[in-house]
């Protein structure tokens, strides 16, 4: 491919090379080359096709402007024949799917969008997402995934995102809290041994104000309980035969003797006086020093300051799972994080598909990882290579890598957020007392099966 400039210079070379080859003196003046080089250029530039990408994707804004710079740079060193901008917004998590949806059924060409890995499935059967399985085998990376993520980014067996990065729940302390209250952190790994230590907490820190465990009372108290659930064998959802319009379809299944035995050690923690939070601030709480433990994601990390991050491990413990009914026995934790997809709106789905791959290739997304804490989905990254990187700047970065192994998404069908919206309300029942565990989540799996169209 030629550049602009090179272009130029063999042209204006061809003139004397010719007008000496008729036997002409020519050579022209400083001025008259100048004058040949930009109307010569300015017939190149004319060539030049403007392509402009659009995108939507969710807050926070910097780890978008960090990666699309590094990848934007690189796709135009690779079509130098195009002149190619990115015009991205950036909307809070609350109102992304909103937006991206309305924009979707009012056929608005977007290029790009980050979808939550929840979302997959609804915006799939709603048509608004282009179909990348050809484009994906052709570019045969799918092994370098680990296999949670790489099918998180499927939906009926088809390819429709690439799942960019991902974040693991743990178990977060404060050293110095446990040891005021002579509390041994080994004892938090099982579920008998978390309720008594939440006592000898409170018996120390209630009067300072401090509050001994974090008990998720939000909207999304859903995602904090699917570890017990799964760790005991359970599961969100099934496939059952039968369905009146589709043959075999999902069936809930989390109203299980092992969903109700789950929901039932949530039911100890507030018989013990944890206190649901009704309010949520992503780890801030525990930063703020309000709580001594905190069942978390990883992105707790990124609510203490970046100078703090090489010291941070001799203040604040983690312990790499959820607690557990017996020692010894499996554990679980969610995995949540951001899928990159094309929209079927999209004017231009050839380039938006190779700025997408170029964005989670290990050279360009690695650095941004490193920058948020963030967990990678790709094992070139987690393990390879680039580890080093990430494990020299990411405190506790090996302990959280390992938890990709027990990690498990959310379903992604198109009636998720209807069926967590019932186990959340099942939860919520348990703790304010009206309800037993069995009971609520009958009832919950009852309007499940509704909402599936059983």
């Amino acid at each position: 491919m030629v550049s602009r400039i090179a272009l130029v210079v063999i042209i204006a070379g061809a003139i004397i090379i010719a007008a000496v080859g008729r036997g002409i003196a020519y050579m022209p003046s400083i001025q008259q080359q100048q004058e040949q080089y930009t109307t010569l250029a300015g017939a190149a530039a004319q060539t030049t096709e403007k392509v402009t990408l659009t995108a939507v994707l969710a807050e926070p804004k910097g780890r978008w402007d960090m990666l699309l710079e590094d990848a934007l740079q690189e796709l135009r060193s690779r079509h130098p024949d195009k002149d190619i901008q990115i015009d991205y917004r950036v909307l809070p998590y609350d109102g992304t799917r909103n937006q991206i949806l309305t924009a979707m059924a009012g056929r608005t060409a977007i290029d790009l969008i980050s979808v939550d890995a929840i979302w997959l499935g609804e915006f799939a059967e709603g048509g608004y997402l282009t179909d990348l399985t050809n484009s994906s085998s052709e570019w045969g990376r799918s092994s370098d995934w680990y296999k949670e993520n790489w099918e998180g980014g499927m939906y009926n067996n088809r390819v429709y995102g690439i799942w960019a990065w991902t974040d693991v729940r743990a178990l977060w302390y404060w050293k110095d809290m446990l040891a005021e209250a002579n509390v041994n952190p080994e004892s938090l790994k099982t579920w008998e041994g978390y309720i008594s230590s939440s006592e000898k907490l409170n018996a120390v820190l209630r009067e300072k104000g401090i509050q001994s465990m974090h008990l998720v009372g939000a909207s999304h108290s859903p995602d904090m309980w699917y570890p017990y659930l799964w760790m005991l064998g359970g599961d969100i959802l099934e496939q059952r035969e039968g369905h009146p319009s589709k043959g075999s379809y999902w069936y809930p299944a989390y109203n299980s003797e092992e969903g109700v035995r789950a929901l039932g050690f949530l039911q100890q923690q507030v018989n013990a006086g944890i206190k649901p939070q009704p309010s949520h601030f992503w780890g801030e709480e525990f930063a703020d020093r309000k709580f001594a433990v905190m069942p978390e994601g990883s992105w707790l990390l990124g609510t203490f300051p970046r100078e703090q991050w090489p010291d941070i491990e001799q203040q604040v413990g983690m312990i790499p799972m959820f607690p557990v009914p017996q020692e010894g026995m499996p554990n679980a934790t969610m995995m949540g994080g951001w899928v990159l997809s094309i929209p079927e709106t999209s004017q231009n789905k050839d380039l938006a598909w190779e700025l997408l791959t170029i964005m989670v290739e290990p050279e360009t997304l690695t650095p941004m990882l490193e920058e948020f804490g963030y967990l990678p989905t790709q094992k070139p990254i987690g393990e390879g290579s680039y580890a080093a990187q990430l494990r020299s700047s990411i405190p506790y970065y090996d302990e959280m890598i390992s938890m990709l192994e027990i990690g498990h998404g959310r379903p992604n069908i198109p009636e998720y957020p209807q069926i967590a919206e019932h186990i959340r309300q099942a939860i919520e029942e348990v703790y304010l007392g009206v309800k037993e565990p069995e009971q609520a989540l009958n009832d919950a799996a009852a309007k499940s099966a509704k909402a599936l169209g059983w």
